[in-house]
């Protein structure tokens, strides 16, 4: 998927790339600019990224990097869109995977997903656990969680046959916001996750979402 489509089928945070990358070229420089930013993420954090880092870590010039973006803040947004849209192809692929016989199954190997995530995807922890760099769409566009609510609920209703309802996707969507809080936490200042918190992470959605699926 080209990176302004992972923007914004994700995100929907209607960021613009300055060259939509077309050709094959073009599209590994981009990902080699992103592999980049993901990289200084990782050992700095993102405040202090910048454009200029970015360009001499991916051995580019800084006009490349503002060939794809105007600045430092889309480098950043399409790389949470990149990374956020790698998590969801592998959890909603997790949870139709027929080996899970029951829907705690299904969404407990999604939840897994997500925590490998933070510990292993360059630059995913860095900018989920740093929320004081709002990367998600205005209020009047969909968050971040009703985006992942949404994609893995659709995979439950398909895998599992549950009747989809706004009141169910309202629940589902209640139930990912507490865990997802709890997963930041855990991951707030331990690289590899607090298991009390993701632990009680996983509980939380258990609990909340039997009424609707059926106790496990």
């Amino acid at each position: 998927m080209a990176a302004q489509e992972i923007v914004d089928n994700t995100l929907d945070a209607r960021i613009t790339l300055r060259n939509e990358p077309v050709q094959a070229r073009s599209a590994a420089r981009l990902s080699a600019l992103l592999d980049a930013a993901a990289s200084i993420v990782d050992e700095i954090g993102y405040e202090r990224l910048t454009t200029a880092m970015v360009a001499e870590r991916a051995g580019a010039s800084i006009g490349t990097v503002y060939r794809y973006f105007p600045d430092r803040i889309a480098v950043l947004q399409a790389l949470a869109a990149r990374n956020l849209e790698r998590v969801l192809e592998n959890a909603s692929l997790a949870i139709l995977d027929p080996q899970h016989v029951d829907w705690t199954a299904a969404l407990d190997a999604s939840f897994t997903v997500l925590v490998d995530a933070f510990r292993n995807e360059p630059g995913f922890r860095g900018l989920r656990v740093g929320d004081v760099l709002d990367l998600r769409p205005a209020p009047q566009k969909r968050t971040f969680n009703s985006i992942v609510s949404d994609r893995l609920l659709d995979a439950l209703v398909e895998r599992f046959g549950f009747e989809d309802s706004a009141g169910l996707r309202f629940r589902f969507e209640t139930a990912i916001e507490i865990s997802d809080a709890l997963a930041t936490r855990a991951f707030a200042r331990n690289p590899r996750g607090d298991e009390e918190f993701l632990n009680a992470s996983r509980d939380v959605v258990t609990r909340l979402l039997s009424e609707d699926f059926g106790r496990p």
